[in-house]
């Protein structure tokens, strides 16, 4: 009677290693790694790997070495798929190489420095090999705990918020979220490092940033990021950007008028509070009034998504919140200016078609507030963005609704809704649909058909002015509400609007 050996595959296990110290590596990594049958490791090319620096000592006696050597690093590939192509390859040959001897039966333990799933290519090797062979994943302690550690820098207190960022992110965007961050971490150094100064500057928190290079490591050393030659910034460095700033804790006062009461009064002219338009989206569609506004303001209040829009500089505090505390938002802002800040509060589109001019004005009513001038500066508003995108659907007498009946009852939109369609004008529907209100563009468009024929023109914008824009144009009778959200803006013709090749329109003249 014959027998047959089943082959049993090798375990693969991700072990973190530390920072350097190799007095950080866990009991759990040291014990795999001491039992490995083979133990691989990632180096760059003609140059020793440190995780291999870190573990050696643990390596046991035989054990089976893979160093896998990165093909390129930084710089140019003439690989038809450019650097993301050659790494792509080299990523799937080094899994070949790895499941070899998984498939052999031997244990292999792949070196993570710091830990395998923080910015590490040990996920790389994770995508291709787990679904494959049994696979477990040891945590090591990453750089940037070590970092903390050597300069006892606290990064963050009870609520405060810590955001990782690559310095690898375009400079404005890095600068935006540090602005928007209480402590923050920045790895990926090197050659980035003169632009992560920069952003640091520019969102105000170059005074709470320690460079530390090498962390745990023989070598290590800390210093102010102001202080760095960016000429030799390593690899191995980050920045820790302490949650103790100012600029952290105005962030977090947002909507609790906190900011507004700490800041002392300036001995300034009249007190004046700015409401701008952001437009739709696109850059090209903000006007110069509100570029130059915003250039010169300390302060900028509003909606988290539009507040996002505005480019981080120097000096400059960005106060976010929610969508449904206008008032308050507005209350905090009229705050700010009251003691002599300059304060814009920003609306998408323009900021007086249901935007937040009117909590402004809403908010101003206090008494407190009658020293504060308001300003409006228009913006370039969604239906306008639409309509010049269909053609010229809003060329005669219109009308601009909201669905929404969170500020209203929906009676009245009702009411509202059947005047407008009584009246033979063109409507623009803004916040047709949202998650919580799925059934009122259905509900419209019933008022809407016992007065208006199942062919009128309907035109739906979807984020006019983005990469996703979409522009659909159907009739009243073949709208599906379905695929209304609140992305989209809706403008339902009149009687007289038309379809020509030309695009959507509607007549000035009445005959």
């Amino acid at each position: 009677m014959s027998t047959t050996t089943i082959p049993v595959s090798g375990h693969f296990s991700g072990v973190g290693v530390g920072p350097g110290d190799p007095e950080l590596i866990t009991l759990k990594a040291a014990r795999l790694i001491e039992n490995a049958d083979v133990i691989a490791y990632h180096a760059a090319r003609d140059k020793q790997s440190n995780a291999r620096r870190i573990a050696v000592e643990l390596f046991p006696t035989g054990v089976l070495e893979e160093e896998l050597t990165y093909p390129i690093t930084t710089g140019t590939t003439d690989h038809p798929g450019g650097y993301t192509g050659v790494l792509a390859e080299f990523y799937e040959e080094s899994a070949e190489r790895l499941a070899a001897h998984l498939t052999a039966g031997r244990n292999v333990v792949l070196l993570s420095e710091g830990d395998p799933l923080f910015y590490g290519s040990y996920m790389y090797m994770h995508d291709r090999l787990a679904d494959r062979f049994p696979t477990e994943i040891v945590p090591g302690v990453p750089a940037f705990l070590a970092a903390t550690a050597a300069t006892a820098s606290p990064l963050v207190r009870q609520t405060d918020v810590l955001t990782v960022l690559p310095g690898t992110l375009p400079e404005p965007e890095l600068a935006r979220r540090l602005a928007d961050t209480d402590g923050a971490i920045i790895m990926k150094l090197g050659r980035t490092f003169p632009a992560v100064r920069r952003a640091l500057a520019a969102a105000g928190r170059l005074d709470h940033a320690l460079y530390v290079e090498r962390a745990s490591m023989p070598e290590e050393r800390w210093i102010s990021v102001r202080d760095v030659d960016e000429a030799s910034v390593p690899y191995f460095s980050l920045i820790v950007v302490t949650g103790d700033s100012l600029n952290g804790r105005r962030s977090r006062e947002c909507g609790k008028h906190a900011v507004a009461a700490a800041l002392p009064a300036r001995d300034v002219a009249p007190a004046e509070l700015l409401v701008v338009g952001l437009g739709p989206g696109p850059e090209g569609w903000l006007t110069p009034e509100v570029s130059a506004a915003l250039a010169d303001v300390d302060h900028v209040v509003g909606y988290a998504p539009y507040i996002n829009r505005v480019p981080q500089r120097a000096g400059l505090t960005r106060h976010a919140s929610g969508n449904t505390v206008e008032v308050d938002r507005a209350g905090f802002a009229l705050d700010l200016a009251k003691r002599g800040e300059k304060v814009a509060v920003v609306s998408g589109g323009d900021a007086g078609v249901f935007g937040m001019a009117a909590a402004v004005f809403e908010a101003a009513e206090d008494p407190a507030y009658a020293d504060v001038s308001i300003r409006v500066l228009p913006g370039v508003s969604a239906v306008q963005a639409v309509a010049a995108r269909a053609g010229a659907p809003v060329g005669a007498d219109f009308a601009v609704m909201s669905l929404s009946d969170r500020l209203k009852p929906w009676e009245v939109v009702e009411k509202r809704l059947r005047a407008v369609a009584e009246a033979d004008l063109v409507l623009a529907i803004y916040n047709p649909a949202s998650r919580s209100r799925t059934e009122q563009v259905a509900t419209a468009r019933r008022v809407l058909l016992e007065h208006k024929s199942p062919d009128t023109v309907v035109v739906v914008g979807r984020d006019v002015g983005r990469a996703e824009e979409a522009l659909t144009v159907t009739t009243l009778g073949e709208l599906d509400p379905a695929t209304i959200d609140m992305k989209c803006l809706l403008i339902v013709g009149a009687s007289s609007t038309r379809v020509s090749p030309a695009g959507v329109w509607t007549p000035r003249f009445v005959r």
